[in-house]
């Protein structure tokens, strides 16, 4: 059994020791992550091709149809009953333009009318613009959720460092415990009661570690990293101070947003897309003609016939009339939607404004207000219960004291940073930046 034991150990040890050398440990700050983020991630770089494939569009609406060249009515040999008994030349005996040989050319060349091509180029020059805009907006929403991973990676890092000091201390208490109870000097209550808190400590660091193992999945997808990397954030930028007094110029702030928003200019450039969508339709109404030119031998009267052509649908019954409303009606309804994201624009900003305010005031209130020699103290509470100058309720009072300052303090400085990537958002611009 003990030699069971000693194998079961030693192969934890072994997985123990490979699954750290799978895991590469990076140290990065907040900065070096988003220039890789930038320039790696995947939904970025493929949102950008977006970009040249619409203009890839601009330049085949640009070009004229091709001409379409015809050959026809050829025949390799003429009989007697076909030429009414006049002396005709062997099959092929003359060459492909023998006495005898019939056959027809004709080149075609479609010409659209009522500026269709141009009108065409306009509208693919406005996807080209909305192609930028649809990737700005990507842009947008993706640093949104970078930038909250990266705040909740440095607050999970901050507690974990606040739980393993309290456990490296709770375990030094419980050896020495150990030691007094063997020695029959405390009851074996008051051992279990502290070997209860380091299990309890113990279950929490697990969760956290956990959460902080999602948070990396996540990071590590958008910063395109290899799945086995650890990252570890430095402090710097995860409590910020930030001059309060620009939160005052809302006006000035909801006008910013409406210029400056991915999604306010993709409005914009939806209207004017559909205004010419709307005059493409109607152009359609004017039928495109086919200019014509044909060679014929042997096919009439005259041995070499040439002549010209043009043809044109004539537009009896179809003139585009349900396109032509439809894109009416979208452009009607563009506006509408213009309007309604002009009245969210200044919803957000202003809901935005009202939260990083109220995330401010209680970062302050904490700030002011929390015990700052908590850190120092833990030791001398530890030293102080080994010395029996304070009881084990005591102790265990200031262990959860001490968790939950520092959650709160914590929690804060998540919150204003979460806030100010939020209002960043719904501006669509940095008014806060990290130093």
């Amino acid at each position: 059994m003990a030699k069971r034991f000693r194998f079961c150990g030693i192969l934890a040890t072994l997985v123990a020791l490979n699954f750290t050398h799978a895991q590469e440990t990076i140290y990065l700050d907040r900065t070096e992550c988003e220039t890789i983020f930038l320039e790696e991630n995947l939904s970025l770089v493929a949102e950008k091709l977006n970009i040249p494939k619409a203009e890839a569009a601009v330049k085949q609406a640009k070009l004229w149809p091709n001409p379409n060249f015809t050959l026809d009515e050829v025949n390799f040999w003429a009989t007697y009953r076909q030429t009414g008994g006049a002396e005709t030349s062997p099959p092929l005996w003359d060459g492909f333009t023998g006495r005898d040989q019939q056959f027809a050319i004709s080149v075609e060349q479609l010409v659209q009318t009522a500026g269709k091509r141009k009108k065409l180029v306009a509208l693919e020059k406005v996807t080209v613009e909305m192609s930028v805009q649809y990737f700005e907006d990507l842009l947008r929403n993706l640093k949104l959720e970078f930038r909250n991973l990266l705040t909740d990676l440095q607050y999970n890092q901050a507690i974990l460092e606040a739980h393993e000091n309290l456990l490296s201390s709770i375990s030094e208490l419980t050896t020495a415990y150990e030691r007094q109870l063997d020695a029959g000097n405390i009851s074996k209550s008051q051992y279990a009661r502290l070997r209860l808190q380091e299990i309890e400590i113990q279950k929490d660091l697990y969760e956290l570690q956990v959460e902080a193992n999602q948070i990396q999945k996540e990071l590590n997808v958008l910063m395109h990293l290899d799945p086995g990397t650890n990252l570890v954030l430095s402090k710097k930028g995860f409590e910020r101070e930030i001059d309060d007094s620009r939160l005052l110029l809302v006006d000035e702030l909801i006008k910013k947003a409406r210029e400056e928003r991915p999604d306010a200019k993709l409005s914009l450039l939806e209207q004017d897309y559909s205004n010419k969508m709307y005059a493409y339709e109607k152009s359609q109404r004017a039928p495109d003609v086919t200019f014509s030119a044909g060679y014929d031998r042997n096919g009439s009267t005259m041995l070499d016939f040439v002549g010209f052509g043009i043809s044109l649908d004539l537009p009896f019954f179809n003139r585009n009339q349900g396109n032509i409303k439809k894109a009416e009606l979208e452009v009607e309804q563009s506006k509408i939607k213009a309007h309604q994201l002009n009245n969210q624009i200044g919803g957000e900003v202003q809901q935005a404004l009202k939260d990083l305010g109220n995330a401010l005031q209680l970062q302050s209130a904490v700030q002011n207000n929390q015990d700052l020699s908590l850190e120092t103290l833990l030791p001398a509470y530890t030293k102080n219960l080994k010395n029996r100058n304070i009881s084990l309720m005591e102790y265990l009072d200031f262990l959860d004291a001490y968790l939950e300052n520092r959650a709160t303090v914590f929690g804060a400085s998540k919150e204003v940073n979460h806030k100010i990537e939020e209002l960043n958002f719904s501006l669509g611009s940095e008014l806060f930046v990290f130093d």
